[in-house]
């Protein structure tokens, strides 16, 4: 069986992924048929970049993504895109529903920085008053006397 999946290369904590077509008894580093594209997850939006009518043609012939390449596929919109071409929508219709998803995406990711900022905010109201509980509640307790006839 084929199988799509990433092959690691790269230094020691320092990964780089080749998105590879292999036959699914190889191993992780092991040959590959052809790499069709790579991943870079420590870059900053991270870098998926792939080669669309290759991916295509390996799907067509019946290559199996891993679930991790597909979940990253999914991120592309390229899974959205070949789900579109499997039931046989036109052009015009794979180019509408992809621009929608580009348009839903940008609004989650707007979000998501909207609600990373208000965490943010939250934490900085927070931090200073934890400090200063503890300070008040130990003034308010009464001070034990020592037990005589020690």
């Amino acid at each position: 069986m084929v199988k799509l999946r990433l092959r690691r290369i790269g230094k020691k904590k320092q990964p780089f992924y080749k998105i590879v077509v292999v036959d699914s008894r190889a191993s992780r580093t092991g040959k590959y048929i052809e790499a069709i594209g790579h991943y870079n997850p420590r870059a900053n939006p991270m870098v998926i970049d792939v080669s669309e009518p290759r991916l295509f043609l390996w799907l067509k012939r019946g290559a199996q993504p891993t679930d991790t390449l597909r979940s990253l596929l999914q991120r592309k919109g390229l899974w959205l895109k070949w789900g579109l071409m499997k039931r046989g929508a036109d052009e015009m219709r794979i180019t509408a529903d992809l621009e929608k998803w580009q348009t839903l995406q940008a609004e989650k990711i707007q979000r998501e920085g909207e609600r990373k900022a208000r965490r943010k905010l939250a934490r900085k109201a927070k931090a200073p008053a934890a400090p200063a509980a503890p300070a008040a509640a130990q003034a308010e307790k009464p001070v034990a006397a020592p037990a005589e006839g020690s």
